[in-house]
């Protein structure tokens, strides 16, 4: 035991990491109150936080430039101020799904809906087929739907409303594209299904239910949305999107205690990146890479700016 009984060096496995959306619209990230919830299960993270497994190669850098004010002849150094606060987080994803992609992209990602017969080729998916209606009585696990017709077990499915000319951040849950105007989607009914993360599998059909593995990211369905199959996901490297995300990631010390790093608002830095990993056989494993800017929120504790905070939890006896 150290100094104030704390437990003396984090003996750590592993990181395990936790998004949340940042709300586009307002600018308002996910906070996470390490005093009330820094004991979480570390395979039920509380919501709205979503665990997208473990971390390799986590690193983290600080940005933060302390310099010296000079003062005085002969100069002397009458004080320090901080010039630039910043930070950086970096790691690589050990699955691939839709939101380790839309984190590890850096830039707009879509779904690849099923197309329409005749459909003209398009490198981010053509038009697509005509999405089914959902029914009263859907849940975030299970969908009612008009007809199952077009859906097999197994099927990838993208859930939220029609486009109807919206503008500025679409996408139910999370902001999935920012639409600058309708004439620049083309009108396209499907677009914001195309973009968004509210997307799920389908793990049994039964009397007009899609049920699906695990529930909807967004939470039950509101009226207006339909469901459209979805063959896969695709991102581009280029385009004036940024996606925003609230980050927790938790390394658990052999002892029972805990360090947290929570940034409240995190950005990719970098395009689309993955890394071979050599396994046995001449296989390789390869991974999304995550490089993620911290942006400035203000603690509400004091008014200061940072970027993120470290909390340490000793183990408990």
């Amino acid at each position: 035991m150290g100094a104030a009984g704390l437990d003396v060096g984090l003996a750590g496995r592993r990181v395990r990491g936790y998004f949340a959306p940042v709300n586009r619209a307002t600018g308002a990230p996910v906070v996470f109150d390490p005093a009330v919830l820094g004991r979480f299960a570390v395979g039920a993270a509380p919501a709205p936080w979503v665990d997208l497994g473990w971390c390799v190669g986590f690193k983290r850098v600080s940005e933060t430039k302390v310099e010296a004010v000079v003062t005085g002849a002969p100069g002397t150094v009458g004080a320090q101020v901080r010039t630039v606060v910043g930070a950086e987080v970096a790691f690589e994803f050990e699955t691939w799904g839709r939101l380790q992609v839309a984190l590890a992209a850096g830039a707009q990602s879509l779904n690849l809906l099923k197309t329409a017969a005749g459909a003209v080729a398009n490198a981010s998916g053509g038009t697509a087929e005509a999405a089914t209606a959902l029914v009263a009585g859907s849940t975030a696990s299970v969908l009612m739907v008009a007809s199952t017709s077009g859906f097999s077990m197994g099927d990838l499915v993208a859930v939220d409303v029609d486009y109807a000319g919206q503008v500025g951040f679409v996408g139910t849950g999370v902001s999935g594209a920012y639409v600058r105007s309708s004439a620049a989607v083309g009108g396209d009914v499907n677009f914001i299904r195309r973009v968004t993360l509210n997307v799920g599998r389908v793990a049994a059909i039964a009397a007009g239910a899609l049920t699906l593995e695990v529930p909807l990211a967004a939470g039950a369905p509101v009226a207006g949305m339909q469901v459209s199959p979805m063959v896969g996901f695709c991102d581009r490297e280029g385009g004036n999107f940024f996606p925003e995300w609230s980050g927790v990631f938790c390394m658990d010390g052999e002892q029972g205690d805990r360090v947290i790093f929570h940034y409240p608002r995190l950005q990719a830095m970098e395009g689309a990146r993955e890394m071979p990993a050599a396994l046995s056989g001449g296989v390789e494993q390869v991974r999304l890479v995550g490089s993620f800017r911290a942006l400035p929120v203000m603690d509400g504790n004091d008014g200061e700016t940072c970027v993120c905070f470290r909390s340490y939890l000793p183990a408990t006896r």
